[in-house]
Formats: C-alpha cells, sequence, structure tokens
C-alpha cells in the first residue's frame, strides 16, 4: 500500500490517461447500484451516503467524502492528484459531492433523501475542498481536512487523517 505523498509522486499524469474509449474502471463498475457513473477524472458521485459506507466499512476502511466545486483549482489538486490515484489502486472507498448541485438525490446515512448541497450545508462543509472520513454509522472518524493552504504537506496531512480514521475500524 502507498500512501497519499507517494501517490503524488508516482501518480501524478494517472489522470491524463483517460480517454472517452477507456473502459470502466472495475471499481466504479461494482459500485453501480449507489452511485453515478462520474467523468473519467472524477471520484464517484453516490446516490446513497449509507451504502457507499457500509461498502467501504465491509471492507475495513472509512468512506472518504470530498465536498467539490466545479471549476474549483484546488478540488481538481486534490481530487487527481491523492484521492483518485488512491481510489483506482483500491487503497480507499472515495465519493465526491458537489456543494452547490440541488438537482440529485442523495440518500444520506440516516437513509433519507436529501441533495448534495444539502448535506454539505449539514456538515457545515463551508470550503471546498473539504475531505472527510465516516464510518458506516455517518460518524466522522477523524479530523476532516477543509482547503488546501500548504500543497507541500497535503500528502502528509491526508495519511495521518487515514491512519486515524483506519485505526477506529480496528
Amino acid at each position: 500500500m502507498f500512501g497519499a505523498s507517494q501517490a503524488r509522486r508516482d501518480l501524478t499524469g494517472l489522470h491524463r490517461s483517460f480517454t472517452p474509449d477507456t473502459p470502466p474502471i472495475p471499481a466504479m463498475t461494482e459500485q453501480a447500484s449507489t452511485v453515478a457513473r462520474p467523468k473519467p477524472s472524477a471520484l464517484p458521485l453516490p446516490t446513497s451516503l449509507k451504502a457507499a459506507a457500509s461498502r467501504a466499512a465491509g471492507k475495513g476502511q472509512p468512506l472518504v467524502v470530498m465536498t467539490t466545486l466545479e471549476g474549483c483549482p484546488y478540488c481538481e489538486v486534490v481530487r487527481n492528484h491523492y484521492l483518485l490515484p488512491m481510489f483506482i489502486s483500491g487503497e480507499i472507498e472515495a465519493v465526491q459531492i458537489d456543494v452547490l448541485d440541488k438537482r440529485r438525490n442523495l440518500q444520506n446515512f440516516e437513509g433519507e433523501l436529501t441533495s448534495p448541497a444539502e448535506q454539505a450545508r449539514t456538515w457545515k462543509a463551508r470550503f471546498t475542498p473539504t475531505v472527510l472520513f465516516f464510518d458506516a454509522r455517518g460518524q466522522e472518524v477523524a479530523e476532516r481536512l477543509v482547503g488546501m493552504a500548504l500543497p507541500d504537506f497535503y500528502g502528509a496531512y491526508l495519511d495521518a487523517r487515514l491512519r486515524e480514521a483506519r485505526a477506529k475500524f480496528k
């Protein structure tokens, strides 16, 4: 297993290798019943946080949720250089929600329907990107990462949060 720091060094160009003809990523195909098909350079869009968290917990992992905003350059860096390579390699279970998306339905951890925008407001995730770490019950199991103030240290911060969250699953 390699960490977020290693992912950025080794896989920074990974997102550029996708084309419209690239076959579906197996991990994304398995999740088709609970996530919408994202653009190749994006994390899955969940239809059910409850199901996604349950699936992650079944693998002994926290659910990593990134709040994002279209056009956010910091979101692109966090997604494409850290979370997406780790997701593709199977190191993390991750999804993203758009903080302005009021149209899609999203089942929250309690099984109630909401929108991604309303869910982000409920979490008080006012800045993008915000990366949150959840157990199967929807409880945060590590301190959230808000923004990207120090890009040189982001990988180390992400690795520390993942260690903190994973420790709650042992």
